[in-house]
């Protein structure tokens, strides 16, 4: 038995455990992964009934900040075909120890199989016994944003403190200041230190964004945005950080949007991975899709996506397809 019997493989929150034949094996605990701050184990117990139980190693963290984990477990097996058997959703369960979470299989499960878990949130429990805290908003820099400068900052663009340029977008306008706007891109300094149209006028003309997404994005060079409009405008923002040269928002909305692919906006991320030049995007999409086999819960969708997208990006989507084949 090879150390890769034990191996888990991982995205930032999907977990897949693959089994080759379990035999006469009667348990099998695999190697720790990391989901979140913790180190995780899945083991196999099998009698009449095969028990499958998730849970986070035992340590100091878990000890003090045991995960409230949401997520969905399944087993996939190849035999007779691909089928799948779903536990229901979990949702919000606290996981201390081995035995918080058992799901006992009914179904006896021959030859190769997938254990696939994705996690869909993970939180800690307040310590002032508040709202809990999902960890993969911990490390947003709300705090740090809120220094006096950076709210007198954003005070000038809220309270339309002597602004000196109008933005229009495709419905409606906002008024901000040229030297921030300069300051903050590249582009914007060459529309004010030559003679364009937007120098002359004061009028910037941004008619591929709403005022919502135009507003986002005003908040996030100002340096007051907050995480849910972050989130919601992900890739409008995306879009001005490649137009107008943020580099440092365009990283942003990279690293976010690694961090929650799922079977309903993994090809939309693709596509945009390739538009947008995010290298670590676009493998993180394919590998879900390929390497851990999601492309066999959305094949109607992903049909449609090979009839429209770039040539080269639906080449190298087929060459990691046989890439995974030839390795099986």
């Amino acid at each position: 038995m090879t150390d890769n019997a034990y191996r888990v493989d991982t995205t930032s929150r999907l977990a897949q455990w693959r089994i080759d034949n379990l035999a006469s094996c009667t348990y099998r605990k695999s190697d720790p992964f990391k989901i979140g701050k913790w180190n995780w184990r899945l083991v196999l117990e099998k009698n009449r009934t095969l028990f499958i139980k998730l849970y986070p190693e035992i340590s100091g963290l878990t000890k003090d900040n045991p995960p409230i984990a949401s997520f969905i477990i399944r087993v996939v097996s190849s035999f007779g075909g691909r089928k799948a058997l779903v536990h229901p959703e979990i949702r919000d369960k606290q996981l201390k120890g081995s035995d918080d979470f058992v799901w006992a299989l009914e179904v006896p499960l021959t030859g190769r199989f997938i254990i696939d878990v994705e996690f869909l949130d993970l939180k800690t429990a307040s310590p002032n016994g508040g709202q809990s805290c999902s960890v993969w908003t911990e490390g947003f820099t709300q705090q740090d944003l809120q220094t006096t400068a950076i709210s007198s900052l954003g005070r000038m663009l809220t309270e339309n403190i002597h602004t000196d340029i109008i933005i229009n977008a495709s419905d409606g306008s906002i008024g901000a200041h040229r030297a921030v706007l300069a300051a903050r891109s590249p582009v914007f300094r060459s529309m004010f230190s030559h003679d364009l149209k937007e120098k002359e006028m004061s009028v910037i003309n941004i008619s591929d964004m709403s005022m919502e997404a135009c507003q986002a994005f005003l908040n996030y060079i100002y340096g007051n945005i907050v995480e849910q409009n972050f989130l919601t405008h992900r890739l409008d923002l995306l879009k001005a950080a490649e137009k107008y040269d943020v580099m440092d928002l365009k990283e942003a909305c990279h690293e976010s949007l690694l961090q929650d692919i799922d079977t309903n906006n993994v090809l939309e991320r693709l596509q945009n991975a390739s538009l947008y030049h995010l290298p670590k995007l676009k493998i993180c999409c394919m590998q879900y899709l390929v390497r851990f086999g999601k492309i066999f819960d959305i094949i109607d969708e992903f049909d449609a996506f090979i009839q429209s997208a770039d040539r080269d990006l639906i080449g190298e989507v087929f060459n990691e397809v046989l890439s995974a084949w030839k390795g099986f």
